[in-house]
């Protein structure tokens, strides 16, 4: 069959899957979702292992983490939330029944770089809300995302639930995900700019995902510079860099970068002091010509990125690189987001300066995205968060938490997939849920004594 019949069949078979799940009870539905995460969990070391494998980018410790931290995540988020029939009774209130319906079949497209874990978070959601997923792989993570996929469809089918409600493609490329966007009910594109783009431009409502390039904040006030360096750190290091919310650029008082750079050194970071050998990172991480990250360096070991820098005498222990930057924006191409451990350093006189610092790296790249600050004062800290075109800011924490997880009890819903808002090119500006994957049905009932106003008592409204 030729590529549209291909995609026809997909959808069809996870159509007709999913008209039987819309008819199973809350209680089904739940056992089916917690299982599938389950499935994934305990298959967590063998998905890493062909993950890195296939992909070559990060490590399979972080990723076994990863696996078992979203799944673990996902389903404490949603845990006794209601998904089936009547979800909302606000009747003695305003009048009002919510009922929830599901979408229909969602469209996932997964990055290379978190090929299994967004999978597996986003059928989770789908399960949840009683929608059927087609999971559209990145090539070059086509076979760890197919088994994903397979483990958590097999788990379903033993439980009595129909075949096919979690399939993926099996020869992925941009014309067959194209043609599965257009097929589908809604879509997911966790992914690049160019993916995201052509999910809200197929004609089928979509939610997607903004760029990151997180910029973050040391307040004048704050001094606990070993703390900060080791959460940060850790937080860039993971999974070698790939989380889009990791660390990219630190404002630093001027007076205190150098203290800042020790710390950071101290806990385990690499000096990169020589301006000659920065300028290797400048022209060596991106394609000059288009201003593109190199594909190589993403997702690799720092003492092995710093080689493919051009930079020698790295020690094999090395979590990340550190440069000093001063230019800003489209002064310094430095100022773009590296998905790779490597952590900059912008020196600033005020922290008002260091506020619009952090807003002319956004508007170059990552608007929409995370940021962070690590102060302990309220009025920056609400000054910073105010004028920052951030979705996501956190403080004094590190941004690997913008994703949110049960144990790190800073409100952010879990998720594998941030929306950026309209800075992003996004539809939402919060965290993907499984709320975002339901329609629902508002019943309306006249309010017994509801007091109807005239016009003039209407105007006459103040605050």
């Amino acid at each position: 069959m030729d590529n549209k019949e291909y995609i026809q069949s997909l959808v069809a078979k996870a159509k007709e899957a999913q008209a039987i799940l819309d008819t199973f009870s809350q209680e089904k539905i739940d056992e089916l979702t917690k299982a599938i995460g389950m499935a994934i969990f305990d298959a967590a070391q063998m998905l890493s292992e062909e993950a890195v494998a296939e992909t070559k980018y990060g490590t399979v410790e972080s990723k076994v983490g990863k696996h078992k931290g979203v799944t673990t995540a996902t389903w404490w988020a949603v845990c006794g939330k209601p998904s089936v029939g009547l979800i909302e009774d606000t009747k003695d209130v305003d009048g009002i029944l919510k009922f929830a319906k599901p979408m229909g079949v969602l469209a996932s497209i997964t990055p290379v770089t978190n090929p299994t874990t967004t999978a597996a978070t986003n059928a989770m959601n789908a399960i949840k809300t009683r929608n059927a997923i087609i999971v559209a792989p990145h090539p070059a993570a086509k076979k760890c995302t197919a088994h994903a996929c397979k483990i958590m469809n097999d788990k379903l089918v033993e439980l009595g639930a129909p075949n096919n409600l979690v399939q993926s493609i099996d020869e992925p490329s941009i014309e067959l995900t194209g043609l599965l966007m257009s097929a589908c009910d809604v879509i997911v594109a966790t992914g690049g700019p160019s993916m995201v783009k052509a999910a809200y431009s197929s004609g089928t409502p979509a939610y997607g995902v903004g760029q990151g390039n997180s910029q973050l904040i040391v307040g004048p006030d704050w001094t606990d510079y070993d703390t900060m360096a080791q959460k940060a750190m850790f937080s860039r290091n993971y999974d070698n860099g790939v989380p889009c919310t990791g660390e990219q650029t630190f404002h630093v008082p001027k007076e205190k970068r150098e203290e800042i750079i020790a710390a950071f050194v101290r806990n385990g970071g690499y000096d990169i002091k020589d301006p000659a050998e920065v300028d290797k990172v400048r022209k060596n991480a991106f394609n000059q010509e288009t201003g593109k990250i190199q594909p190589k360096i993403v997702g690799q070991k720092a003492s092995g990125l710093a080689k493919m820098l051009g930079i020698d005498g790295v020690p094999e222990e090395t979590i990340c690189l550190l440069c000093r930057v001063d230019g800003l924006a489209e002064e310094d191409i430095l100022s773009k987001e590296i998905l790779a451990p490597i952590i900059r350093f912008v020196p600033y006189d005020t922290p008002d300066q260091a506020i619009e610092n952090c807003r002319r790296n956004y508007f170059q790249e990552g608007a929409g995205h995370t940021g962070g600050i690590w102060s302990n004062d309220d009025a920056l800290i609400e000054k910073a968060a105010a004028r920052m075109p951030v979705c996501r800011y956190l403080v004094n924490q590190p941004l690997l938490l913008a994703s949110g997880s049960p144990v790190n009890l800073n409100g952010y819903i879990p998720t594998s997939s941030l929306g950026c808002g309209s800075w992003g090119g996004n539809s939402i500006s919060e965290n993907f849920n499984y709320k975002h994957l339901l329609n629902t049905t508002r019943v309306a009932y006249i309010i017994p004594g509801k007091k109807v106003l005239t016009p003039d008592e209407i105007w006459a409204l103040d605050e």
